[in-house]
């Protein structure tokens, strides 16, 4: 079992700034690939940026230069710090990680719980 939990959103103005964490704990082995996914409402959840083990990292285009994942392996911890914020940022934010329980176990994806991002114009 792993639980994600996600820490850093909240109500910002637009041009501004917010870092979210999501750190993973519990029974496995190692992570793998960390990422970030957001659902507005009445959409579907989409992919933000995930980041590798090795710190290779995937943007959407719409926050590509805007946004920036980074993990601390030691911690299991992956980060998202989001600048320039805009009013269509505003979706209940989600951690990503895939986890294995043993060395030559497949990797499990789980997910947080989520937090709200809220950017008023």
């Amino acid at each position: 079992q792993v639980q994600l939990v996600e820490s850093g959103g909240g109500l910002v103005q637009a041009g501004g700034s917010l870092r979210l964490s999501c750190a993973a704990s519990g029974s496995f082995f190692s992570v793998g690939a960390m990422g970030w996914y957001r659902q507005a409402p009445g959409k579907q959840r989409e992919l933000v940026a995930t980041i590798t083990s090795g710190g290779s990292t995937v943007y959407a285009v719409s926050v590509k230069g805007r946004f920036t994942i980074s993990r601390d392996n030691a911690k299991n911890t992956v980060y998202l710090q989001m600048n320039s914020l805009k009013p269509e940022d505003t979706a209940a934010y989600y951690c990503n990680a895939e986890a294995r329980r043993t060395y030559g176990s497949g990797y499990i994806a789980w997910w947080g719980q989520g937090t709200q991002v809220t950017v008023s114009s």
